[in-house]
């Protein structure tokens, strides 16, 4: 039997002058009319964008509930799989003997930066909050919220949110561009990895259509991100500096509108900068700077916090986590009960959230894994940067758990808001000095975490419309950065309604791309097979 070779011409034509000089046009400038027009939307009518994608979204999430629940669980195994397999574990993405390009250490501090380190430092206190408050188990009636006997089910669902599943989603479409780019030498797009499906045809349309979908995704979910980051941020700034101009004088303050665009303004500049400077430089030395800062933080919560409750829930937690993983991963609740709706507005809700995430971050992954090996990318991309949210989430969300069963909290942590409750459970754990100093040391982080989410950001959509080059032109990072400024601070001016909007618009968008991400996971799959077969052949 005779194995076709591998499509290896995957050609986007790139302009050889002029403005577009490196870039692809078609993709570039159909890109920008498709973001002006979603962007246009709920700023021109955030009510009615706000009613009809909240209309569409709620209809996917009923009728695709099930097919979440599967597909994110497909993707688990598929990167565990490619794992474990030896033949298959042990290929490398590029040359074979070529060495990494980042060191263990920057490595690992860049995927987990771009693929959760913001999320965090709003959610590992939230969102063991949120479940300890209400879960499955709770509903069910097996346990009382609010209580010691909600904490086992709290942190199971906690972790099963940003555990295994999320970084797998990451990691499936990561490995399928790393593996392509690097072990196959084609563009390190999207479409080079659907080469063995679809061959030529990714040369015309059909290409253009995948990268486009790429590029979107990536700004809205980038611009989502730093919109809610930045609200974050003035919060932290307002805790430590008063001033009457950074919050609003409401029964529950929010950020003013001049504080979030002042504060945007600031994180966009540094972070082009950061871009202009490519990987290897500034994004490099942020990311660093964000792991090393992220463990001061996460000893803050060990040393002041309660040791003995840590340790014992992180051993318990896991445990309990690993052994009800099966049946978490794959119950399906009946729509329009309790149970549904909290699994409708909760799971699903993440994964459809992490797959419209994954085209920034598959592909920044691929960009900086050049030289591992696949089982190496496995354990290092998707393990371990589980095993480092099971920690943020037991250290940060157990302390504020135990501060409120503790009655010191006296509720001032659980009724904050969730972009206010890690400051909430400072004030409370520390005295009022160190407690100012460790909110400092979060803000900086917070700040630190938006520019790399950014800069990562930019950088990918320029890596997408250059066809693959790494290094387009720095005068399009710049402008790129403007646009994503642009884009958010618009949304921020017409309010949460906004933003929102943008949010369901990238989760809607999210069902379509799942699905590209199911026929990527079976082209490596065809490819790593037919290449062993023509290398047994020749």
């Amino acid at each position: 039997m005779i194995i076709k070779p591998l499509v290896r011409n995957v050609q986007i034509d790139l302009e050889e002058a002029g403005f577009y000089k490196g870039l692809n046009k078609f993709i570039t400038i159909s890109s920008k009319v498709l973001i002006a027009a979603l962007v246009l939307w709920p700023i021109i009518s955030p009510d009615h964008a706000l009613t009809v994608l909240q209309a569409v979204n709620i209809a996917l999430l009923n009728a695709f509930d099930a097919y979440y629940v599967y597909v994110v669980s497909f993707f688990v195994v598929f990167c565990i799989g490619m794992a474990v397999i030896p033949a298959i574990g042990k290929l490398t993405l590029g040359p074979q003997n070529e060495k990494p390009e980042f060191s263990n250490f920057s490595w690992f501090s860049m995927m987990f930066g771009a693929g959760m380190g913001i999320g965090l430092m709003v959610f590992s206190t939230a969102e063991p909050l949120w479940h300890f408050g209400e879960n499955p188990e709770i509903i069910k009636g097996h346990a009382a919220p609010l209580t010691q006997d909600a904490i086992q089910s709290t942190f199971r669902y906690a972790f099963l949110h940003y555990g295994l599943h999320p970084w797998g989603i990451y990691v499936a479409i990561g490995l399928s561009m790393a593996y392509f780019t690097h072990a196959r030498n084609l563009p390190l797009t999207v479409r080079s990895s659907l080469a063995p499906i679809f061959g030529r045809y990714l040369n015309g349309i059909t290409g253009h259509v995948l990268d486009i979908a790429a590029i979107i995704a990536t700004l809205l979910g980038v611009a989502v991100t730093i919109g809610y980051g930045v609200s974050q941020l003035v919060t932290g700034f307002s805790g430590l500096m008063p001033l009457d101009w950074l919050m609003s004088a409401e029964d529950q303050p929010v950020p003013t509108k001049t504080a979030l665009i002042l504060v945007l303004i600031m994180v966009m500049l540094l972070s082009t900068i950061s871009a202009a400077t490519g990987v290897g430089r500034g994004v490099k030395y942020l990311s660093n700077l964000n792991l090393g800062l992220s463990c001061i933080l996460l000893m803050v919560f060990l040393v002041f916090g309660s040791l003995f409750f840590s340790l014992k829930l992180y051993g318990s937690a896991l445990i309990d986590y690993l052994i009800t993983l099966p049946v978490i991963s794959l119950e399906v609740y009946e729509q329009n009960t309790p149970l549904g709706d909290w699994q409708e507005s909760g799971t699903i809700m993440y994964w459809a959230w992490w797959i419209a995430f994954a085209p920034f971050v598959g592909l920044f992954l691929a960009r900086i894994s050049r030289g591992r090996s696949i089982r190496e990318f496995v354990l290092g991309a998707m393990l371990a940067p589980a095993a480092m949210c099971f920690v943020w989430l037991v250290l940060l969300g157990g302390a504020a758990i135990n501060l409120e069963l503790s009655g010191a909290a006296g509720g001032a942590i659980i009724d904050a808001a969730p972009s206010a409750q890690l400051f909430a459970t400072l004030n409370v754990m520390l005295s009022s000095n160190l407690a100012t100093a460790v909110s400092i040391l979060a803000v900086v982080l917070i700040l630190t975490f938006l520019i790399t989410s950014a800069d990562s950001g930019v950088l990918v959509l320029n890596t997408i419309m250059a066809g693959g080059n790494v290094n387009a032109h720095i005068k399009h990072r710049f402008i790129w950065g403007l646009i994503l400024t642009i884009v958010v601070g618009t949304l921020l001016i017409v309010g949460d309604g906004g933003l929102e909007a943008l949010q369901k618009a990238m989760i809607i968008g999210a069902l379509p791309f799942s699905m590209v991400m199911v026929l990527m996971c079976f082209s490596v799959i065809k490819e790593i097979i037919c290449h062993g077969k023509r290398h047994n052949a020749e």
